[in-house]
């Protein structure tokens, strides 16, 4: 092959090379916020704010927990739990779960999620290959949010909690209350930062509590809290805002965002706040800084992204 040949040859390549790294390269992610009144999840490109898809589900898709290729969604008052899929651009049903009282919120763990029931006072562990639920631990009346720690999950009883209880879930297969911790008020959310520590809001105080004896000013509870890299991210759906403090607890920045945005997830670059009250997925970059308000549904109890 003369020179001439050879540069040629490189050119012709250089299309199959582009798009053999475009495919390599992983999927945009996409938010997923409940319909809680319209029997749907709906389906958001973080990064424009375009609604893509509106998954029809079973009635009262409450809460939602997710990660990439899959999501864990709550049907409280029906006593179901849906799995979802994402294949490609798309999400859908793969199955749904029932033996449920009031399925609550979820935490994911490698192929095994774990589901609060505050109707039976329990914590589920859910297969999620096989799509089963393998074991119920007793943990107490009312257990609500929860969230995990290594292998411990802390869960609250209630959504104006006097005990958070700690469960082993180093064998799934065998989840067990180890101990019942009293917090300083009565607990709303728990949250486990990165690196251990445990946030606590209140329920019906402006409160928020950390292992270690630091006591944190809130907007109007009840709030909510996720984490990114070396930020806590509150959401007060009472207050219509979302502090992002410092993981020693210095507030950063407070942004204004609708009433009744409750939940809050940080997921990748982006944090997600839906509201019951307006309907709208709030999306917000890692500062805090309003990037889209979309309105979704009628209502939209929690999101999550995959």
């Amino acid at each position: 092959m003369n020179r001439r040949e050879f540069i040629a040859a490189g050119l012709l390549g250089l299309p199959a090379l582009r798009a053999c790294g475009a495919a390599s390269r992983a999927p945009a992610p996409l938010a997923l916020a409940t319909a809680d009144t319209e029997s749907h999840v709906v389906v958001v490109a973080p990064a424009t704010g375009r609604i893509v898809q509106r998954l029809r589900t079973l009635e009262g898709p409450r809460s939602i927990q997710g990660r990439p290729g899959l999501a864990v969604c709550a049907h409280t008052q029906l006593g179901k739990v849906s799995l979802l899929q994402r294949d490609g651009d798309r999400v859908h049903v793969r199955r749904v779960l029932n033996g449920f009282v009031e399925p609550r919120y979820t935490v994911l763990a490698g192929r095994h999620a774990f589901v609060t029931d505050s109707g039976s006072g329990e914590v589920a562990t859910i297969d999620l290959q096989r799509g089963r639920v393998l074991h119920r631990a007793a943990v107490g009346d009312l257990a609500r949010h929860v969230t995990r720690h290594g292998d411990t999950l802390w869960v609250a009883l209630g959504s104006s909690a006097a005990r958070l209880v700690a469960v082993d879930v180093s064998d799934p297969l065998h989840a067990a209350v180890k101990r019942r911790v009293a917090p300083r008020f009565l607990a709303h959310d728990v949250a486990v930062a990165p690196g251990g520590r445990l946030w606590v809001t209140a329920g019906r105080e402006r409160r928020i509590a950390l292992s270690g004896g630091l006591e944190l000013d809130a907007d109007e509870a009840p709030q909510h809290v996720s984490f990114g890299p070396g930020r806590a991210y509150v959401a007060s759906g009472d207050g219509g805002s979302v502090r992002v403090h410092a993981l020693d607890g210095r507030l950063l920045h407070s942004a204004r965002v609708p009433r009744g945005s409750y939940n809050v997830q940080r997921a990748g670059r982006f944090v997600l706040t839906p509201s019951l009250g307006a309907g709208t997925l709030t999306i917000l970059d890692l500062r805090g800084e309003v990037l889209h308000s979309v309105r979704v549904a009628a209502a939209a109890h929690d999101s999550c992204m995959v």
